[in-house]
């Protein structure tokens, strides 16, 4: 997909009627990931149904969801409020490095800033992350998440310094 078909994508919050084309989406551009769990797109329905998925944004390309980008709450080990998570965030595999993902994680980090978060944090490739202002923030990891994939996008908190963890149902 072109710059020329940029406009086609339209990020809006999810719908009810978006629910099995986010399941599927996801566990088709998780499937050949050597990283993934297998379960990502059930971490979605979970998070979803216990109204841990403050925000949940697709990418539509003519009414088909073409993309996905989850936010939940995150811990900060000194109760400090206003702490997120990005993921799981997928995109089409066929349409992977076309900034859709760019398009899911910028309107994402727009609504955070609306509601003053203190950050964002997620664990993934840095190399790809950092184009996004998140930065390795190895030791605030928390317990068995893998440190050195453990990045923080700091808004209201610049300074991040306490462990940030994830929503109980990223672990089972």
């Amino acid at each position: 997909m072109g710059p020329e078909h940029a406009m086609d994508i339209v990020i809006r919050p999810e719908t009810p009627a978006d629910r099995a084309a986010i399941w599927d989406i996801t566990k088709r551009a998780f499937a050949p990931m050597p990283y993934a769990g297998g379960n990502e797109q059930d971490l979605i329905d979970r998070l979803r149904d216990a109204g841990a998925l403050e925000i949940s944004l697709v990418a539509d390309s003519k009414g088909r969801v073409v993309g996905h980008a989850a936010f939940s709450p995150a811990f900060a080990a000194d109760g400090s409020p206003g702490w997120y998570a990005l993921g799981p965030i997928s995109v089409e595999p066929d349409l992977q490095r076309s900034g859709i993902g760019k398009a899911l994680i910028a309107e994402g980090e727009r609504l955070l800033r609306e509601r003053d978060a203190a950050g964002c944090v997620l664990v993934g490739n840095p190399a790809y992350y950092s184009r996004f202002g998140f930065r390795p923030f190895p030791d605030l990891a928390p317990p068995g998440e893998p440190a050195a994939y453990f990045q923080i996008l700091p808004l209201r908190v610049s300074n991040p310094d306490t462990v940030i963890g994830f929503h109980r149902l990223f672990y089972g």
